[in-house]
């Protein structure tokens, strides 16, 4: 499988080092974390599921039969790894409060479990989670040393915020698409479709701006013209007194259809990776999206590792709309298991 992301700087240094990941589900483990309480009332059952080896629109659609819904009566927050083992919530509106019967359902589906439920007045929609927790184990490691070592810097300093090739599809084939739909005007109803390539579009400016602020020494240090966020706001470096503040972080582009507000420098460098897409610029710009900004730093919290002989667990937690992939780029060369299913 060709490696999309091959091309973007590394904060330390591509890896010499390799090492297996996903060799079995139990390897990688993802635990959602919605950050809200349920109200314990309404019509929308709350289904806290462990998953082991399936994709979420999967059990999505199984849960709808069993509970006797159409499957767009079933929200979810975030769309989980099939090659995991993975805890969510799902939602299903059920205005007669009638409860399946999740046995039989599991009993079906022994690689579905359901851990919890209960009651809330709203449908799960994407993006309602603060996070995910992970727990990831790396085997075959080839340099266990200088794994080691990398750990230590990845917890000092994190990992550039790239979005992780899932973002772009099998082969990048999203952002080709994107392209295409620039480039021919495409128009469409599809709000699914619609949303991916615009999301792959955006992700894919992102992060070579991310990669040109590295190549040319400026990831970790601010340049004329840069948009900070600070007090959960963007604004402009200049504005900030830096050397008396710690709580603050470098941004980069979510282009948009608006006119980027960084200046100078920061300006010239983003406007240089922009001006270089222009097929998706025209389908972003026709969408009439609006421009963002993201952090282009990636701090794990609640970071650890505990290792065992040529093998490693990672455990940490990312906010929403964080790769965990783009953590392990930076720590080894990662092979994935070839697994027959």
């Amino acid at each position: 499988m060709t490696d999309i992301l091959e091309n973007l700087a590394y904060l330390n240094g591509k890896p010499q080092l390799t090492a297996n990941y996903k060799a079995q589900n139990q390897d990688f483990i993802v635990k959602e974390v919605l950050g809200f309480p349920f109200s314990g009332e309404g019509e929308h059952l709350m289904v806290r599921i462990r998953k082991n080896g399936e994709n979420t629109s999967f059990v999505a659609n199984e849960l709808a039969k069993v509970c006797g819904v159409k499957s767009k009566d079933i929200g979810w927050a975030g769309l989980k790894d099939r090659h995991a083992i993975t805890e969510q919530w799902l939602s299903v509106h059920l205005p007669k409060k009638q409860l399946p019967d999740f046995g039989a359902f599991q009993q079906q589906y022994p690689s579905i479990e359901v851990l919890a439920t209960d009651w809330h007045n709203k449908k799960l929609r994407p993006g309602d989670l603060i996070g995910n927790e992970f727990e990831i184990r790396l085997t075959s490691v080839s340099d266990m040393d200088a794994l080691v070592a990398r750990l230590a810097l990845v917890t000092r300093a994190g990992v550039p915020n790239y979005f992780g090739e899932q973002r772009f599809g099998h082969e990048g084939n999203n952002v080709t698409e994107a392209r295409r739909w620039g480039r021919d005007n495409v128009r469409t109803r599809n709000q699914n479709k619609r949303s991916l390539y615009l999301s792959a579009a955006r992700s894919w400016i992102f992060n070579h701006i991310v990669s040109k602020r590295l190549n040319q020494g400026c990831f970790d240090q601010t340049i004329a013209g840069d948009m900070i966020e600070f007090d959960g706001q963007f604004v402009l470096a200049s504005e900030v007194d830096l050397a008396s503040r710690e709580d603050w972080n470098i941004t980069a582009a979510m282009a948009g259809d608006n006119a980027l507000p960084t200046q100078e420098q920061a300006l010239e460098l983003e406007q240089s990776i922009v001006d270089q897409e222009p097929d998706l610029m025209k389908l972003i710009r026709g969408n009439r999206m609006r421009h963002d900004r993201r952090n282009i730093v990636l701090l794990p919290q609640q970071f650890s590792y505990q290792a065992e002989e040529n093998s490693v667990v990672l455990k940490f937690f990312l906010d929403s709309g964080s790769f965990a992939t783009s953590v392990l780029r930076e720590l080894a060369q990662l092979q994935q298991v070839e697994r027959q299913f």
